[in-house]
């Protein structure tokens, strides 16, 4: 892969930068994954016996090099130590490992890594410099904070469910782990601005996420017209719902023969575009007020051909629209191939796996890492490398 050469020439942003990455399963793994996309050398620290449990979540049944492809998926290009953190030799071993990181990532419940022995003051007092990030479900206080933080029951209780859907219809929850994706990148963030202030200060310091907070920050738009309007709950489109604050025709139609998604746009220009005269009567102060109305005008209008007719209309007139498109069409067509968009990564017996590439190019250049996850325990000697 020619950018793949290129890349070899490129001096990463995180080189000579050490994280290690206590936490398992998608939060604090996908921001350590991130770090170590920019180049940080990032080093898994886990238990002997089974380590991350992402390991064995299968799927689809898809296994890969002694673990599951998700696994790999999340953990591609980390180093990987064992180490039972409840065993005094061990703790000792990994403290004197923390004692020369830059970054320390964990997601254990509040509490959890204090009685360990590796809260903020211990760790802090090992290594001043060092940048000690938490993620948790429910933050560090209140009366979820021991509720398991789990994505769907996140998007459920922060009331990110209930924008989806139809308003006659269930509450439907992203189909994405949202949360845990976006609470990653959030702890990202907050780490690499510590590592600026460390820059200049010399100094470490501390950054705490949490599922429950990245979900109220998801939904800063609908929230601040929600506590400014009174406390007034929103009303869920019947037809085509997509945005709660949004007039018609927002939202995704079925056509002759798959969906089509209709941005904002004027109505009477749509109706002209479409020749859909039903639609022509209506007034802009109307469009939100009576949008289920037009909606089911547009829905029924939109039924009666194909989707390629109608975006050889709507493209043109400078409508926003696209089709609907299901991974098999997405992943076949130009734009995905334009992109580079995935990467292979080899396990040590050569075995290839495909996986997606970090999202973010670096002086115009594409970040691609071939190395699969690690093996549990693979790089263990690390944790008697002396200083």
């Amino acid at each position: 892969m020619a950018a793949a050469q290129q890349d070899r020439d490129l001096v990463m942003p995180l080189d000579g930068v050490t994280v290690l990455d206590f936490s398992q399963f998608l939060a604090g793994p996908s921001c350590a994954l991130r770090l170590g996309d920019l180049g940080a050398r990032v080093i898994k620290v886990e238990r002997p016996e089974g380590g991350d449990a992402s390991r064995g979540l299968y799927l689809a049944d898809l296994p890969f090099d002694q673990d599951s492809a998700l696994f790999h998926a999340i953990n591609r290009g980390k180093l990987s130590v064992a180490a039972d953190l409840k065993d005094p030799a061990d703790l000792a071993r990994v403290k004197a490992l923390i004692a020369r990181a830059d970054v320390m990532i964990h997601n254990f419940r509040p509490g959890i890594m204090e009685r360990l022995g590796l809260g903020w003051d211990d760790v802090s007092a090992l290594n001043p410099k060092l940048i000690y990030a938490g993620v948790s479900g429910y933050g560090p206080a209140g009366p979820w904070r021991d509720r398991p933080g789990q994505d769907l029951l996140v998007q459920s209780l922060s009331g990110i469910a209930w924008l989806s859907g139809d308003a006659d219809a269930a509450p439907v929850p992203a189909g994405l782990s949202i949360t845990d994706m976006m609470a990653g990148a959030q702890l990202a963030h907050g780490i690499l601005a510590l590592l600026v202030r460390r820059g200049v200060t010399g100094r470490g310091g501390r950054v705490d996420v949490s599922l429950i907070e990245t979900a109220i920050d998801l939904q800063f738009e609908h929230l601040a017209v929600y506590l400014n309007r009174g406390g007034t709950m929103p009303a869920r489109s019947k037809i085509a719902n997509a945005n709660l604050y949004l007039a018609a025709p927002y939202g995704i139609y079925s056509t002759g023969d798959g969906y089509l998604a209709i941005a904002m746009c004027p109505v009477d220009k749509l109706a002209g575009v479409i020749e859909c005269p039903a639609l022509a009567g209506y007034a802009p102060d109307r469009w939100f007020a009576e949008r289920d109305a037009i909606k089911a005008a547009l829905r029924d209008h939109l039924a009666t051909q194909a989707t390629h007719h109608w975006l050889e209309r709507l493209e043109p007139a400078g409508i926003w629209a696209a089709p609907v498109n299901d991974w098999p069409t997405f992943v076949a067509g130009p734009a995905f191939a334009a992109l580079d968009a995935t990467q292979h990564v080899r396990s040590p017996d050569g075995a290839e796996l495909t996986l997606t590439r970090c999202p973010i190019r670096v002086d115009g250049q594409i970040l691609f890492n071939d190395r699969a996850a690690p093996r549990l325990g693979a790089d263990s000697a690390l944790l008697d490398t002396p200083a």
